[in-house]
């Protein structure tokens, strides 16, 4: 069984989902976990709580706000196991069609 992250994307004038899409994502989070690939789910404060840190060089830097400018932000994630890529995006769509936003899919590395 290998683990993914469905990343949420969403613009940043958007700041957290409607009623009805929190409700279409807990439904959907409740039917991760009951077929067994729900491992990790968690939404994620704005960019303005953002803070960089960068320790490569000595002293740490820390900066307010994203690392990058961007018209989009990640707004919440999901980690999950599936047997194979065709059914991990599967159920990213059905996280994309719950959240009603834009999702990225990525394999973890080294992780079966």
């Amino acid at each position: 069984m290998a683990h993914y992250l469905i990343s949420v994307l969403a613009d940043s004038s958007t700041h957290s989902g409607t009623p009805e899409e929190m409700a279409a994502i807990d439904v959907f989070n409740d039917q991760l976990r009951a077929d067994g690939h729900w491992v990790f789910a968690g939404g994620l404060a704005g960019t303005d709580a953002a803070t960089v840190i960068d320790a490569r060089d000595g002293a740490p830097v820390f900066t307010d706000g994203p690392y990058v400018e961007s018209k989009e932000f990640l707004a919440g994630f999901w980690v999950i196991e599936a047997d194979h890529l065709d059914l991990a995006l599967r159920l990213a769509a059905q996280g994309s069609k719950s959240c009603n936003r834009r999702v990225e899919l990525r394999p973890f590395l080294g992780i079966a």
